[in-house]
């Protein structure tokens, strides 16, 4: 078995960059695992201005990536939100 080159969202630093690919669902890749259950299309509608989703970084011409640290407090929040509402 060999290991995958792509390291797991759960084994990168919070100071790390990963790309919306990585984030998300892709219907091309069903069982890659993902930390957001969502589609591309949702991702981009919460980072729009008002939404939820920590805004991207634009790190050079055609690569666009997030914060890993921003993601998780977001993901964190959002479990949090829920867990309240459930009690």
């Amino acid at each position: 078995m060999t290991k995958s080159l792509i390291p797991s969202f759960d084994d990168l630093p919070d100071s790390a960059f990963i790309r919306a690919s990585s984030l998300v669902r892709d219907p091309k890749h069903p069982n890659r695992p993902v930390p957001l259950q969502i589609s591309m299309s949702t991702l981009w509608r919460y980072c729009e201005p008002g939404g939820t989703f920590p805004q991207p970084v634009k790190l050079s011409r055609g690569i666009t990536a997030w914060r890993v640290g921003d993601v998780r407090a977001w993901i964190d929040k959002r479990r949090a939100v829920a867990i309240a509402l459930a009690a």
